[in-house]
């Protein structure tokens, strides 16, 4: 009996080990799928930066104000430029292709996008009187950090979370996650660095950001500073087919 559960132990012991590797060699896969190269209409504009080429769609280009929009994990800026191009008729909107995306080189990491975030604001700040930030899902982290380091007008966040640590914890609580991922997205850290008026758009029935890591996300903000709104009867994927998604983003960001 013993030695029965001796090799159990050991098979418990090995599976577990095993699955810690497994999560640790292949994070980056559960946090970026790229989306392939597509062609649009609008004007594409490319940033050398480490190296890479990243290219950034422009819609609308000499506008006096400009919106930096940064997607979710799988979200095509190709295919999004039509119908955001027809929302903010009077903004300049850059879209960037996240490094591996659309036509973009290179491999995305969490150090990587953020550099080259701050490479595409710096690239456009004096063509635009005022520059405001919108993302989505996994885009709302590379947002807070740009919001956090540069000067913004408005930062909308879209179905936000606290930080991946904080969510991959919550999924895989047998493991010190903190210590096998190498990309946090730490929004919540940086909170009391971000100055600009926020808005936080939440999905009711969003199964991917667990309500209690948007929570503490609204509990990190000034409530003077943010403004929260829940889109009823929508989760994670469709809560930009909502009507109510564009006219809430338009209202906040075309304010003042």
């Amino acid at each position: 009996m013993k030695k029965i559960m001796k090799r159990i132990s050991i098979l418990l012991l090995l599976g577990y080990v095993g699955m810690g590797v497994f999560l640790y060699i292949y994070q980056r896969d559960f946090l970026y799928f790229p989306t392939p190269r597509s062609s649009t209409a609008y004007q594409n504009m490319t940033i050398q930066n480490e190296g890479e080429s990243i290219n950034v769609i422009v819609l609308h280009e000499g506008h006096e104000n400009a919106i930096l929009y940064f997607g979710g994990n799988g979200e095509s800026m190709a295919e999004s430029s039509d119908y955001i191009a027809g929302q903010f008729p009077d903004f300049t909107v850059y879209l960037m292709d996240y490094r591996g995306y659309g036509q973009s080189t290179g491999e995305s990491s969490e150090k990587a996008l953020y550099s080259d975030a701050l490479k595409l604001y710096d690239k456009i700040k004096d063509k635009h009187d005022r520059i405001s930030i919108g993302g989505r899902s996994l885009g709302t982290g590379i947002s807070t950090y740009v919001a956090a380091n540069r000067e913004v007008s408005k930062l909308a966040l879209i179905t936000p979370f606290d930080s991946i640590v904080n969510i991959a914890q919550g999924r895989y609580p047998m493991y010190p996650i903190s210590l096998l991922l190498d990309d946090s997205y730490d929004s919540v850290s940086r909170v009391k660095q971000i100055t600009a008026k926020t808005l936080i758009i939440i999905a009711e029935f969003d199964r991917v950001v667990p309500k209690e890591s948007t929570q503490k996300l609204i509990d990190a903000f000034d409530p003077e500073q943010l403004e929260v709104i829940v889109i009823k009867n929508r989760g994670h994927i469709d809560i930009s087919s909502d009507k109510r998604y564009y006219k809430i983003m338009q209202d906040f960001i075309g304010e003042g």
